[in-house]
This record gives C-alpha cells, sequence and structure tokens, in this order.
C-alpha cells in the first residue's frame, strides 16, 4: 500500500527552493549583526533561523504524512504536517517574547550601530524574502503546512522592511535606538501572526 500525495507535497520544490535561500541569507545576516552590533539584524536573522527550521519542518512533515497509513493509523500521518504548523507557530512566539526582551534592554543602554551596511544587508533581506514567498504563494492557498511557511517569510520581509527603516534613520540622523525599536517592532508583528496560526 503506498501513501498518498498530499496538497503539501505538490508543492515541495518551492519549500526547498525557500529553504535553501533562507539558510544561506540568514549566514550572512547574522555574520553582519555581530559585526555591526545590530540588534534589529540579529533579531531579523533569528527570525530567518525559524523561518528555515519551519520550511525544513514543513519537509519533513509532508514527507511523513506521504507514508503508507498501517493498519492501526488508517489516517496515515497527514495529521503530523498539521501539528508541523502549530510547532511553528509556537517557536515563533517564543522568539518574538525573546527580541522584546532584549530591544527593552537595549532601549536603556543603546549603542552606535552603523547604518550603511544595516540598510544594504536588509535590502537583500526583503528580497530573499520576496522571492521565497512567490515561491511558497502556489503551495500556500491549498496546504496549511505550506501556509504556515508563507506567513513565516511573509513575517521576515515585514521584518526585513522594519530594518531597511532603521538603518535609513541611523544612515541619516545618527539615531542609534532606532535599531532595538525595529527589534520590538519585529517582535510586536510576530506575536499576533503566531496566535491566528
Amino acid at each position: 500500500m503506498h501513501g498518498h500525495e498530499t496538497h503539501g507535497a505538490r508543492h515541495t520544490h518551492g519549500l526547498r527552493a525557500a529553504f535553501a535561500l533562507t539558510s544561506v541569507f540568514l549566514l550572512i545576516e547574522a555574520a553582519v549583526g555581530f559585526w555591526t552590533g545590530s540588534l534589529s539584524l540579529l533579531a531579523d536573522a533569528a527570525h530567518m533561523l525559524v523561518d528555515a527550521g519551519g520550511l525544513l519542518l514543513s519537509l519533513f512533515a509532508i514527507w511523513f504524512a506521504e507514508r503508507p497509513a498501517p493498519p492501526e493509523k488508517t489516517y496515515g500521518y497527514y495529521r503530523v504536517e498539521i501539528l508541523a504548523a502549530l510547532v511553528n507557530g509556537v517557536v515563533l512566539c517564543l522568539l518574538a517574547l525573546a527580541i522584546l526582551v532584549k530591544a527593552y534592554e537595549r532601549l536603556g543602554h543603546p549603542q552606535p550601530v552603523p547604518g550603511g551596511p544595516v540598510l544594504a544587508v536588509a535590502v537583500v533581506g526583503l528580497g530573499v524574502n520576496l522571492l521565497s514567498m512567490r515561491l511558497l504563494h502556489a503551495g500556500a492557498a491549498v496546504s496549511l503546512n505550506v501556509r504556515s511557511a508563507y506567513l513565516e517569510v511573509l513575517g521576515d520581509a515585514a521584518s526585513s522592511s522594519a530594518v531597511i527603516v532603521a538603518g535609513a534613520v541611523i544612515l541619516l540622523t545618527g539615531w542609534s535606538i532606532a535599531d532595538p525599536i525595529a527589534s520590538a517592532a519585529i517582535a510586536l508583528f510576530i506575536l499576533p501572526r503566531t496566535w491566528s496560526l
């Protein structure tokens, strides 16, 4: 007896490509974040790390859901795909809370951050997110699991936009406190999405 093809399984190519893009770029963003001391870049890199983990979990869940159903599991492993979406939401929620705590600490003790590198990396990050969203768009309409991955990438596109604004403000005015403010904005954007998911 063979497993059945789920809606998510028809879109694994998009998930794989988005996972590869996200994984490569988050390393670049984290490196520049540590180099510049930018909390907003590090927050966005952490968000991308969760995105990569969520994409990998989605791929694993689809693979698991495709396995043949044994006699004691007549519905097969399809529910694993649904549980993966739940895990993605919980991890994002915890990440958002951690970012809020760190942003609060940084607001009390701001440190100088170079706006140019922050802005440049955030612009490239937004491009990566938009490309990943395009890869996942079709699958998001038919699979809860792919939709959860799509929402994560959508949230990361919004957080990249917040980092772009912070980088521009720092570059033009030297106001480094824009960096932790952007970090807090990222976290506050993540929380409602995780609840709905």
